[in-house]
Formats: structure tokens, C-alpha cells, sequence
């Protein structure tokens, strides 16, 4: 495996695939964090002398040019925050050039291998030499992600090195105890971590819209919060495994639900054996998040995947909040696994450095968690 510093690039061209999928709002980035991360290999390679391509994504615009999702904002941001020009697909002669989004091109993505070659080896001609440092796509077998580390010289950005060496703790000989704490909507989008993960923990807390599936499987009342109906014989196992492994399965005592999912709705409290038919739930209630916290802070590695309610509506965010203050309390190693959950700790007015970590890739942390071989990571040597 090349390292990055081990790769000869002054006076090069190095085509560096970056994650630069931010948030937005009315065309406004909502949090950079994505693009902050990218800085440090960027800022190594123009001091060694080098001239950048940057080539990455911006949402899911499935092969069609949607101005909402160009990379116009980020090519501003990224001017602001390396304090130097950057040329927006037009290279003039620039030392960084940003790309417009390469998911408007439909070969980007196709899973048709010739086509994703074809456009891979077009964006080969930009370029000497390749730095794959785009951590939140490796698990997709794109053409910038996969097929072009092939075609040229590569090593893999600091970006990368660091999420892996962070995955690596988490699945190579963890300190214990070893706590999960899984929120977000859906039971479906973690079956595979929570299978794999259930024989290597210690304690595993289920918080999020994902939870409700998990107490219809104990047989409670959800109302009309959100359920994979499908799922719920999964779920039963997932339970039953978990009591024969000795894994501490935490779920909330207590939620807070609302008539509707709305921002203005009113909140209450109601213990789990209590949901009204004709409520939904929107966060862990306060008891929940009181029990979640100790069970974190008693842990010495941690890694935290999806919040705990709907955090975007401050009468729902009290779960992820208090989860988010329990993690920094860890005096081991803390880890939020990226997308929903690191945009809400910024949000909640949290620092990266409150953490041991922030990744950038929410899909692929857990995937790389499932077991999984991660397209872009294997491209590159990992």
C-alpha cells in the first residue's frame, strides 16, 4: 500500500476524490464539517507542490443535472477556508480545480462495470497521480471511488488513514466494556451492524424512529410511530440473541410523543406500556436518556450511530442531546459515526474536539462494522 507521503507529487496533477457531501438549506451550507475534514490533504499536497482535481458528489441527483445539488456553494467555502482560488470546473489555471458534481454524470454510479471504466478513464486524463480521501463514499463502486484508483498511481489521503485506523480500534481487540448506541429511522438501514456487532459488544442501546420496531417485537403499544412490521420476527431474535450473548440491550422505559410529526406539536412524556393509539413517538424520554447516558459512561470504547429523536424540532432533541453529553464523558475513546449523528452534535452546539472522533461516513463506518469489503477502501490497498 502507498502512503500519501510516499507518493512523488510535486509538479504533478493528483486527482483527489473528496466526500464533500454537505448539507444545505436554500443553497446555504448548513455544516462543513464534511468539507473541513478534506483540508489536511489538500493543504499536504499544494505545500509538496502539487496541482489538484477535486472530484465528489453532492446528494443523489441519479445521472441528471439538477442545479440544487451542484457544488457551487462548496467550491466558495472551500475558496474561504484554504484562503486561496479555487477554480469552479473551469480549470484556469488554478493550483485547485473543483469539478461540478460527478453523480450528474449517470456513468458515475451505473453498475454496468464498462461504462463506470469508460468515464473512469476520462477523468484519468485529468490527472498523474490519484488520492482516494473521500471516506463517506468507499462503500459505493463508483468510478471515481473504485475504477480510478486502478488506472493511475495511488495512496490513500489522511482522511482515510484516519477513519480506518478509528474502525480498527473498534473491531480489532476494543477496550472493554464496549458500548453501540443505534438511532436513526429505519431497523433495516443496521440489521447487518446490530447481527455483527451483537457478538462483539458489551452494551447496546437502540434509540431513534428505529426503536418502536423493537417494542412492537416486545409486544407494546407504538400508535402510530414509525415500525418495520416486517422486521419484527427479525427483531425478536435480534433480542433473544442478545440475552443468550450476555449483550446489555438498553431500550427507552419512557418516550416522548406527539399527535403529529411536526415542530410546533406538543410534547409528552409517557412510560413505554403507555403510548396512546393515536400518537407517534419523537424521542427517547428524559428517564430513557438518563439510563442511556450511565450505560455510556460506564463504557471505555464507544460508537454511536443515529440520533435518538427527531433532534432537528428542539422539542425532540433532549434523547440525542444527552446522549452526545454522555459521550463526551467517556474516558476511553468515543465515536460518532458520521452523517445524521455528526450533524447533530454540531447542531447542538457541541465541538468536534468534545469527541474522540467524528467520522465522516455514516454508511460506510457501518458497513466497515458489518464485516463488509468496502469498494473504494480495497482500491486503495485497505
Amino acid at each position: 500500500m502507498n502512503s500519501l507521503a510516499s507518493l512523488d507529487v510535486a509538479g504533478k496533477r493528483v486527482f483527489l476524490r473528496c466526500d464533500l457531501n454537505v448539507p444545505l438549506s436554500n443553497g446555504a451550507i448548513t455544516d462543513d464539517g464534511r468539507i473541513r475534514a478534506s483540508l489536511p490533504t489538500i493543504k499536504n499536497l499544494l505545500e509538496r507542490g502539487a496541482s489538484i482535481v477535486i472530484g465528489a458528489h453532492l446528494g443523489r441527483p441519479k445521472g441528471e443535472i439538477k442545479p440544487e445539488l451542484s457544488l457551487a456553494p462548496v467550491a466558495k467555502r472551500l475558496e474561504e477556508l484554504l484562503g486561496q482560488t479555487v477554480d469552479f470546473i473551469s480549470n484556469n489555471g488554478a493550483a485547485v480545480t473543483l469539478l461540478e458534481n460527478l453523480r450528474f454524470t449517470a456513468a458515475e454510479t451505473s453498475k454496468d462495470d464498462a461504462e463506470r471504466g469508460a468515464f473512469a478513464k476520462e477523468l484519468a486524463t485529468l490527472a498523474d497521480l490519484y488520492v482516494g480521501d473521500g471516506f463517506g463514499a468507499v462503500h459505493r463502486k463508483h468510478a471515481s471511488v473504485y475504477d480510478l484508483a486502478s488506472l493511475l498511481s495511488n495512496a490513500p489521503g489522511f482522511l482515510i488513514q484516519a477513519e480506518v485506523e478509528v474502525l480498527k480500534k473498534l473491531t480489532q481487540s476494543p477496550e472493554r466494556p464496549y458500548g453501540v448506541i443505534l438511532g436513526g429511522a429505519k431497523v433495516s438501514d443496521k440489521i447487518g451492524v446490530i447481527s455483527n456487532l451483537l457478538s462483539k459488544v458489551d452494551v447496546m442501546a437502540i434509540g431513534g424512529g428505529m426503536v418502536f420496531t423493537f417494542l412492537a417485537a416486545k409486544g407494546k403499544e407504538i400508535g402510530s410511530s414509525l415500525v418495520e412490521t416486517d422486521l419484527i420476527p427479525t427483531v425478536k431474535e435480534i433480542i433473544e440473541t442478545a440475552a443468550l450473548k450476555g449483550v446489555t440491550l438498553v431500550l427507552p422505559t419512557d418516550i416522548v410523543i406527539a399527535p403529529e410529526f411536526k415542530e410546533s406539536a406538543t410534547p409528552t412524556v409517557v412510560p413505554v406500556d403507555q403510548m396512546p393509539s393515536d400518537q407517534m413517538g419523537l424521542d427517547i424520554g428524559p428517564d430513557s436518556g438518563a439510563a442511556f447516558a450511565d450505560a455510556i459512561k460506564k463504557c471505555k470504547t464507544v460508537f454511536w450511530n443515529g440520533p435518538m429523536g427527531v433532534f432537528e424540532f428542539a422539542n425532540f432533541a433532549h434523547g440525542t442531546q444527552v446522549v452526545a453529553q454522555a459521550l463526551t464523558e467517556v474516558e476511553g475513546i468515543s465515536v460518532v459515526g458520521g452523517g445524521d449523528s455528526a450533524a447533530a452534535v454540531r447542531a447542538l452546539g457541541f465541538k468536534d474536539s468534545d469527541f474522540g472522533y467524528i467520522s465522516t461516513g455514516g454508511g460506510a463506518s457501518l458497513e466497515y462494522l458489518e464485516g463488509k469489503v468496502l469498494p473504494g477502501l480495497a482500491a486503495l490497498g485497505l
